[in-house]
């Protein structure tokens, strides 16, 4: 497993201070930049190769009423994305990522997470391999998001299981849920947690689902392992790698969160894990967007790094 590269960190940081500004000038771009040369092992990083990808699922807790859309609208905005049709598309594009969407066994929910486990160990072990193997050990950053019907409220499940409370401290709108369906996403998630007391990751994994979230864990302890730094999306992205702290409190540190997503929970989960955010744009779409637009502010904390001349190099001082 490939560590933080501390010197190269360092000469990052001295760069910074050379270059023609004020030092600490240009804010958390400094520390961007300086973040990437740590985990890329590099005083000057690079952003060649961006990948982006999105895992889609399907749940069984969609059973309990808990989200206004039908399952199906999973498979098809998969097809979608794989037409182009849709934001994160258009995002990546943008911001120069290659976009793959991956969708994990949509004929064949998880169970329903109120009624039992929502996975078997194979289960997760398969999705968290599927995962696992779609990063690119070339790319030098990764973007995650995903897409499933009923995952805002898996994902509250996900964050109430390792972090502590209720439903209500979790469970928000999502993809628009208000009255029955909040009051039965409210319901279900207290029920899941009522029933199921998992303590490590794969057991929560198993307890509440769903593949979507088990395949961005294996993406994300893939990229750990090669020492690529990841972009988190919103509540539901973070909330299922935030499970991996359940084994090691350092899971995360190669991974930035690329906004704080409207979705109420996602503050709170932002502040169990120490973390600030790249952008606060009051998203809540998903698919991997705020990452996506998080990588534009990343390419721009890179460009400056590398670009901009030094004191000496310019004359000055």
């Amino acid at each position: 497993m490939k560590s933080f590269d501390s010197a190269a960190a360092a000469q990052a940081r001295a760069r910074q201070d050379s270059l023609t500004k004020p030092p600490g000038s240009l804010g958390r771009l400094e520390d961007l930049a300086v973040f990437m040369a740590g985990w890329q092992g590099r005083a000057r990083p690079r952003l060649d190769h961006a990948q982006a990808l999105v895992f889609a699922g399907n749940h069984g807790v969609v059973a309990q009423g808990v989200n206004p859309f039908p399952a199906a609208v999973t498979g098809l905005m998969v097809r979608n994305f794989d037409a182009g049709g849709a934001a994160i598309n258009q995002l990546c594009r943008v911001a120069g990522a290659d976009l793959t969407a991956i969708p994990l066994d949509l004929d064949r929910p998880t169970a329903d997470f109120t009624q039992g486990p929502a996975m078997t160990r194979p289960e997760v072990e398969e999705a968290m391999h599927i995962g696992a193997n779609a990063v690119n050990p070339q790319a030098d950053v990764l973007i995650l998001g995903e897409m499933g019907i009923g995952n805002s409220t898996v994902a509250a499940a996900l964050a109430a299981s390792v972090w502590g409370g209720g439903a209500a401290d979790w469970v928000g709108p999502g993809t628009g849920a208000t009255g029955d369906i909040l009051a039965n996403k409210l319901r279900a998630v207290d029920a899941g947690l009522a029933r199921h007391r998992p303590t490590t990751a794969a057991e929560t994994l198993m307890a509440f689902g769903g593949r979507e979230q088990a395949a961005i864990c294996g993406a994300v302890m893939a990229a750990r392992h090669q020492g690529i730094p990841v972009i988190l999306d919103g509540f539901i992205c973070t909330a299922a790698a935030a499970v991996l702290t359940r084994d090691d409190p350092d899971a995360l540190v190669h991974c930035l969160i690329g906004h704080q997503s409207a979705e109420p929970g996602h503050r709170r989960l932002i502040a169990c894990l120490d973390k600030q955010p790249v952008l606060s744009l009051d998203l809540r779409l998903g698919e991997g967007s705020g990452a996506a637009i998080a990588l534009m502010i990343l390419r721009a904390a890179v460009a400056c790094h590398d670009g901009m001349a030094t004191f000496a190099e310019a004359g000055i001082g």
